[in-house]
C-alpha cells in the first residue's frame, strides 16, 4: 500500500464516507455523502484503488434497474491508515466525523 501523496479536503471527506458506509459503498452514494462532484470523487477512487488503500469490484445485483454500479471497500490496511489519517487532521474542537451525509464546512479566508 503506497501513502497517499497529496492530502486534500476532498479526499479526506472520500475517506470518511468509504469509512461511514454499511459494506461496500457505490460511487454515487460516496458522491452523494460528500456533497462533491462525480469529476472529483471518481479520480480519488481510482487513485485510492492504484495505491492500495481499496478494491472496487462490480455489483452483481441483477433485479436493479438501472447501470451496474461498482462498489468500493476498504483493504484490512487501508482502513487502518484512513482512521488514522483522519484522526491526525480532524481539528481538535471540530464535528464529528463518520456520517453518511454531505459535509458543510465553513468558508473560511
Amino acid at each position: 500500500m503506497e501513502p497517499i501523496r497529496r492530502v486534500t479536503a476532498t479526499t479526506l471527506d472520500v475517506l470518511d464516507a468509504l469509512l461511514a458506509a454499511d459494506g461496500p459503498a457505490w460511487g454515487l452514494l460516496v458522491i452523494k455523502a460528500t456533497g462533491r462532484q462525480a469529476g472529483t470523487v471518481y479520480p480519488i477512487l481510482e487513485r485510492l484503488e492504484r495505491q492500495g488503500w481499496i478494491t472496487s469490484s462490480w455489483d452483481d445485483e441483477t433485479d436493479r434497474p438501472g447501470p451496474r454500479r461498482r462498489l468500493y471497500e476498504f483493504t484490512g490496511d487501508g482502513v487502518e491508515a484512513a482512521r488514522t489519517l483522519l484522526a491526525e487532521r480532524q481539528p481538535a474542537a471540530g464535528p464529528s466525523r463518520g456520517t453518511m451525509r454531505p459535509s458543510h464546512r465553513p468558508v473560511t479566508s
